[in-house]
């Protein structure tokens, strides 16, 4: 005798997939979704006025004007810097060759300029720097300016 297989009684759906993946999550309360926006708000604030104070203690800004190659040993670079009257700052020049290589190197001292009465207050100072290269140099810039002694 046989007899007939009688099927199976399956679960209800929300039980069994309760059994597989674990029961549904409960949701974040308002309070604490509140607490999670204001922190994220803080946050962006603090990092707005990190932003702008950092730019601001930047005291030196530098321009490249030009660039003239004298010949396979030397090279001019023409540039203005703007800094605070009375602020000695101290420039690295560089000239470089036809693949970006460093073929000149100097490091410029521009001495403390006084308050006069031009438009930006005796700020900028143009300068021209020669610099001696190891081989024909087909560009040169500034790299940086800086005020010596500040944040050493």
């Amino acid at each position: 005798m046989t007899t007939q297989d009688q099927p199976a009684v399956s679960p209800p759906a929300d039980t069994s997939l309760a059994n597989r993946y674990g029961s549904k999550k409960q949701p974040l309360p308002r309070a604490v979704k509140r607490g999670i926006a204001v922190a994220a708000l803080a946050a962006g604030v603090g990092f707005m006025a990190w932003v702008s104070t950092s730019s601001a203690g930047s005291d030196v800004t530098f321009k490249d004007i030009g660039f003239t190659t004298i010949d396979a040993t030397a090279a001019e670079v023409d540039f203005q810097v703007t800094r605070e009257p009375g602020t000695a700052v101290k420039c690295a020049v560089k000239a470089l060759d036809s693949k970006f290589a460093v073929v000149g190197w100097k490091v410029v001292d521009i001495p403390p300029g006084e308050a006069d009465g031009t438009a930006d207050g005796g700020r900028t100072v143009s300068q021209r720097v020669t610099l001696r290269t190891e081989s024909l140099s087909v560009s040169g810039v500034v790299d940086d300016c800086w005020i010596p002694g500040a944040g050493t």
